[in-house]
């Protein structure tokens, strides 16, 4: 399966959204035709989808696309990517970044793959604990490297803005694979995302 990255809003999809979105503004008491709400429930239908767009992506085929035959073995890592998800319990956003690193077997992929693989699964309904085995599943399955390393930093809003209002709250989450596993490995990555070496 070849990967392309296309952005499309499929119109039954937008025509439901939108009567829903409709008929939640009704029942929070406010008025759809008014000037400001005219379009939002259009606008909130096409966010959605994009916001969501990940089920509509595999992220094997998108390590595949860019899968290199190199003999190396040494630690490859991208950090600080930018994600932006929806939390599944209370669909408000929770964001943050991800620091990914793995050891390659005899096969890397390219480096903007890796943000497109974390962007997969981060444009779904989810939970970080998930998100993070998740990105670090599909790297193991498609590259079979010696080892992969997935640590996640990020603030949620249902936490920020309602329940608890901890607005300085950070979750971090943590999955380890392989070569990983092993104390020494882990630490020289753990120093390594938390340097600031550029």
């Amino acid at each position: 399966m070849a990967y392309k990255k296309i952005e499309r809003f499929d119109e039954a999809t937008t025509s439901g959204l939108i009567g829903n979105y409709q008929d939640i503004l009704k029942l929070i008491g406010e008025d759809p035709q008014r000037e400001g709400l005219q379009k939002t429930p259009e606008r909130l239908a096409k966010a959605m989808q994009y916001l969501t767009q990940g089920y509509e992506m595999d992220a094997k085929s998108i390590l595949d696309s860019a899968k290199f035959n190199e003999h190396i073995s040494e630690m490859i890592i991208v950090k600080d990517i930018e994600i932006y998800s929806m939390c599944e319990h209370h669909m408000l956003p929770f964001f943050g970044k991800a620091h990914i690193a793995y050891i390659p077997n005899g096969w890397i992929t390219g480096l903007s793959k890796i943000a497109r693989v974390v962007d997969v699964y981060a444009r779904r309904l989810q939970v970080q604990e998930r998100l993070t085995t998740q990105i670090l599943d599909a790297i193991k399955e498609t590259l079979h490297p010696l080892g992969v390393a997935v640590v996640i930093e990020a603030s949620h809003l249902c936490m920020m803005m309602r329940g608890v209002q901890k607005q300085n709250s950070v979750t971090t989450t943590s999955a380890f694979y392989g070569e990983f596993e092993k104390s020494q490995t882990r630490s020289e990555f753990t120093k390594l995302i938390s340097s600031r070496l550029h």
